[in-house]
Order: structure tokens, then sequence, then C-alpha cells
């Protein structure tokens, strides 16, 4: 294991939890981004995984989502 690879882990071992799940889309994105095209032809990349229903909770949709909005009224 690296130096580098040994200073990652320990600064993710002291983050609160939401932050480590920041990281680890961080990571997901950079493997996506750099994968097959920019990295060297024996290096293997994980696919980033799918992650259905993971923004479930994080944002309330109000019920009067489909109702004409009163900048519009004069249009109808």
């Amino acid at each position: 294991m690296t130096t580098a690879t040994k200073n990652i882990i320990h600064k993710l071992e002291t983050l609160p939890k939401e932050l480590v799940t920041e990281v680890e889309d961080c990571i997901d994105f950079l493997k996506a981004k750099y994968s097959k095209k920019q990295l060297p032809e024996n290096t293997k990349v994980e696919e980033p995984r799918a992650l259905y229903g993971a923004a479930k909770g994080l944002f309330i949709i109000p019920e009067d989502f489909n109702e004409p909005l009163d900048d519009f009224k004069e249009y109808s």
C-alpha cells in the first residue's frame, strides 16, 4: 500500500459518514471520467454502481406542484 493510499484512508476515517459518501461519489465520478480512454491498458477500472433511490427523502414535492403558476395566468 502506498503512502498516498495510507494518507487517504486515514483522512477518510476522520470524516463524518455523510462526507465519506461524497468522497465515494467523487471516486466513482473520476473512475467513470477516466475509464478506458485515458488510463493505461492494463489498469482495471471498476464501473460505478447505480444507486437507485439514493435521493429518497432528500426533497419533498409540494402538493400544488402541478398547479398553474400565477405568473402565467394572463396566457391561459
